[in-house]
C-alpha cells in the first residue's frame, strides 16, 4: 500500500480518525435545537420538521448501502476524507440556502457523509489500533468507534443550542464554524496512514449485498426490531423533542433544547461503555428495564406535565436503547457466517434506519388531527411493545454469559 503522505503513527492516526468521526456525527444533530428558528424564520408547520430529519436518515442509507463499503478497496482513508468534504458542502448548503428546500437538501447531503464516513472509519480505527497495539484485544477499538458515533450524536444538540442562545446569526454561524473545523479535518485526515491495499486489483462495482443469516431468521428479527425501536427513541429526540419542550412545557431556553437531546445521546454511549463487559443476557434484562422504566417516565412527563421527569425518562430509555443497539449488533454478528458478516449487518443497518425513519414520519403526518401528547403516548406505547418483545426473544437465544458481545460480533 501506499505510504508516501504518511506522516503521522498509526495511533496518532486512529484518534485523528476518531476526532474526525465525532465532528462528522456530532454536526449530524447540531440542527436539532435549531429548528424552532428555521419554523419561525420560514413558518413552516411541525410536521415539516419530520420529512426535513427524514432526509437525512435517507442520506444514510442511500451511502450505507451505494457507497459506504467502497472503502474496502478504494482506501479508508480517501473515503474519510471524501466523507468529511461531503460534509463540508451540506454545511454551505445550510448557510446560502436555509428555506424548507435547502433544508432538506443539506440534511440529505449530511446523511450521505454520515453513512460513508461511519463505514469507512469504524474500519480505519479497528485496523489502525490493531496495527498500532497488536496484543490488544478488539474491544478498545470498537468502543471508541461506539463512542465517537453515540459521543459526536449527543454532543451536536449541546453545541447547537449554545449557539441558538448565546450566538449572533445562529443560523449560519455553526455551519461556519463547522465548514471550517471539516476543512482542517479533511487536510489533516490526509496524512493518516492507510490501511488498505488501494493498489490491488479491486472487484466490479455493486451495490453492498444484503444478507439474512441461514436458520437465524427468527433471533434475527428480534435483534432488528430491537435496533429499529431504539433508533425510534433516538429519531423522536433529536427531531420533535424541541418543538414539544416549546410547546408543552414552555420551554424558551434553545440551550435547554440541546441539553435534553445530549441527556438521551450521552446516556446511551456511557451505558454502552459502562457495561462493555457485562454478559449480554445481563445488558438485555437492563435494556428491557430501562426502556419500561424510561417510556412510561416520558408518557408520565408528558401528561402531568413534568419537565424533569420527561428528561429523566428519556435519559433511562435512551441508556437502553444504547446498551439494546450494541446487543442487537452483538447478535447479528454472532449469527453470520464470516465471510457474509458485512453484508448481514448491512441488512440490519438497514432495519435501524427504517425505525428511524418511519415512525417519525408518522408522527409527523398525525400531528396535524392528533394532539402532541397523545401522539407521545402511542408512540411511547409502540416503542415498548417492541423492546420488550426484541428484548426478551434475544435474551432466549443470547450469547455465554462468558463471551464478550464485541469479540463474537466482530
Amino acid at each position: 500500500m501506499s505510504q508516501a503522505r504518511r506522516t503521522m503513527s498509526d495511533l496518532t492516526g486512529f484518534w485523528v480518525v476518531a476526532a474526525a468521526f465525532t465532528s462528522v456525527t456530532a454536526y449530524a444533530t447540531v440542527p436539532t435545537p435549531l429548528y424552532p428558528l428555521y419554523q419561525a424564520a420560514d413558518d413552516f408547520p411541525v410536521p415539516v420538521v419530520t420529512f426535513i430529519f427524514a432526509a437525512f436518515a435517507v442520506g444514510v442509507v442511500f451511502s450505507l448501502f451505494l457507497i459506504g463499503h467502497i472503502s474496502d478497496w478504494a482506501g479508508r482513508r480517501r473515503m474519510a476524507v471524501i466523507a468529511i468534504l461531503v460534509s463540508a458542502l451540506a454545511a454551505v448548503v445550510f448557510i446560502v440556502w436555509n428555506t424548507v428546500p435547502g433544508l432538506i437538501v443539506a440534511r440529505f447531503v449530511d446523511g450521505v457523509s454520515v453513512g460513508v464516513l461511519s463505514a469507512a472509519a469504524t474500519a480505519h480505527l479497528a485496523e489502525l489500533r490493531a496495527r498500532a497495539r497488536p496484543a490488544e484485544t478488539a474491544v478498545v477499538a470498537a468502543s471508541v468507534a461506539g463512542a465517537a458515533n453515540l459521543g459526536g450524536l449527543a454532543l451536536g444538540p449541546l453545541v447547537g443550542g449554545t449557539f441558538a442562545e448565546f450566538a449572533p446569526d445562529p443560523l449560519e454561524l455553526p455551519h461556519i464554524v463547522f465548514l471550517v473545523l471539516f476543512v482542517v479535518a479533511a487536510l489533516v485526515l490526509r496524512h493518516v496512514p492507510e490501511t488498505v491495499d488501494t493498489s490491488a486489483r479491486h472487484p466490479a462495482y455493486r451495490p453492498q449485498r444484503l444478507a439474512l443469516p441461514a436458520a437465524s431468521g427468527t433471533t434475527f428479527t428480534a435483534a432488528g426490531t430491537g435496533a429499529a425501536a431504539s433508533f425510534a427513541l433516538f429519531a423522536l429526540f433529536t427531531s420533535l423533542a424541541p418543538t414539544f419542550l416549546h410547546d408543552t412545557f414552555r420551554v424558551s431556553d434553545h440551550l435547554v433544547d440541546g441539553a435534553a437531546v445530549f441527556a438521551v445521546f450521552g446516556a446511551a454511549a456511557l451505558a454502552q461503555v459502562l457495561l462493555v463487559h457485562v454478559a449480554q443476557r445481563t445488558q438485555l434484562l437492563i435494556a428491557i428495564l430501562c426502556f419500561v422504566v424510561g417510556l412510561v417516565s416520558i408518557a408520565a412527563g408528558a401528561l402531568i406535565p413534568t419537565l424533569a421527569l420527561f428528561i429523566l425518562g428519556g435519559v433511562v430509555a435512551g441508556s437502553g436503547a444504547g446498551i439494546m443497539f450494541r446487543s442487537a449488533i452483538a447478535a447479528a454478528g454472532a449469527l453470520s457466517a464470516p465471510d457474509r458478516r458485512g453484508e448481514t449487518l448491512a441488512l440490519l443497518f438497514l432495519i435501524a434506519y427504517g425505525g428511524l425513519v418511519a415512525p417519525v414520519l408518522l408522527v409527523g403526518l398525525s400531528l396535524p388531527f392528533v394532539a402532541e401528547t397523545t401522539v407521545l403516548l402511542v408512540f411511547s406505547a409502540v416503542v415498548l411493545l417492541a423492546t420488550l418483545g426484541s428484548g426478551v426473544a434475544m435474551r432466549r437465544h443470547s450469547l455465554p454469559a462468558r463471551t464478550r458481545p464485541d469479540d463474537r460480533a466482530r
